[in-house]
């Protein structure tokens, strides 16, 4: 057991978002989701519209502020939520809705940098895209990267481009690789979304898509569920009989299938998710997210296994072919 250091959070067994908080701060640490007003490449005509065909009007930033408050507003509301559980607790603040490297480099550090502002703000999580990674702004990330803890979350959600065409996607694994390398060439660390149940996948593609996060070097993950929305294109998949959602015990089972292949120093940010209730249409046990989390937890400790226990280190330069 001694071998997995990172896995033993009370009874997890893999190493969470909220242990590698505690470790690195000693104390109560939370995300505050902001929408800054940023659009999307994939939204806003430049790459199409409409965006990704699961992506709801608020950009995936369903429980962020609400986009007509400035960002002091947004954060002292979300803020004061939190101070009622943990008044002494300290602030990520986290650039969640579309995406939040698409704009001038001056707007962003204005964005930013406002944030970084706020009391009690320790640092930083950016949400975008690796096609929206242009240089000037890589370097502005790297600078804060020196003086705030930054982490930058991508949107892979698959390897396979013949997915990533359905859920119109607007970019290539190629040109994740791409965008990811640039800042791991900088030591700024990155946070890699996925999407297990996506349309024409099965458990062997959702698994190669786990193992390439965990043999590129990745910082953290966050594994997501897919979910159907109403008014997006997938609710019309749903409705023609054209993507089955993942059923609970499906889904526990390649949750866990994937955490014992990802290294154990990779951080968990996230295993599962849950969308508004009142727009949810699938699959609706979603809801119900701490049984979920409780059930994983359960089926690692029924496995015996950690984190980890099947990784093996990669044998091949998964970024030869990069820029």
């Amino acid at each position: 057991m001694e071998k997995f250091k990172y896995a033993f959070d009370k009874n997890k067994r893999y190493h969470t978002w909220n242990y590698y908080l505690r470790q690195t701060f000693g104390e109560k640490i939370f995300k505050v989701s902001l929408n800054a007003g940023f659009t999307c490449p994939n939204v806003d005509g430049t790459l199409g519209y409409g965006g990704c065909i699961y992506c709801s009007r608020e950009g995936s930033g369903d429980f962020a502020g609400n986009p007509n408050d400035n960002l002091r507003k947004q954060f002292d509301e979300i803020k004061a939520m939190m101070l009622k559980k943990w008044p002494n607790a300290k602030y990520i603040g986290y650039f969640q809705a579309f995406t939040n490297t698409y704009a001038p480099l001056e707007v962003l550090k204005e964005r930013y940098e406002t944030v970084l502002g706020f009391e009690d703000v320790i640092g930083l999580s950016i949400s975008t895209r690796p096609d929206c990674l242009p240089d000037d702004v890589v370097d502005y990330l790297a600078e804060l990267n020196e003086r705030t803890n930054l982490w930058v979350e991508l949107g892979l959600q698959t390897i396979h481009d013949e997915t990533s065409d359905i859920i119109n996607r607007g970019h290539t694994y190629q040109d994740f690789l791409d965008g990811f390398k640039k800042l791991k060439d900088r030591n700024i660390k990155t946070v890699v979304h996925i999407i297990n149940g996506l349309p024409g996948e099965d458990k062997e593609m959702m698994m190669q898509t786990a193992k390439a996060v965990a043999d590129m070097g990745a910082d953290g993950i966050k594994i997501h569920l897919l979910h159907i929305i109403k008014d997006t294109p997938l609710r019309d998949f749903l409705n023609n009989g054209k993507i089955t959602p993942m059923e609970q015990e499906e889904y526990i089972n390649l949750v866990c299938d994937q955490l014992e292949i990802l290294p154990e120093e990779m951080v968990i940010h996230r295993l599962t998710g849950d969308g508004k209730r009142d727009e949810l249409l699938a699959p609706l046990w979603s809801l119900k997210k701490w049984e979920v989390l409780n059930r994983i937890d359960d089926e690692m400790k029924r496995r015996g296994t950690f984190q980890g226990s099947k990784y093996v280190k990669p044998d091949y330069d998964i970024f030869k072919d990069c820029k």
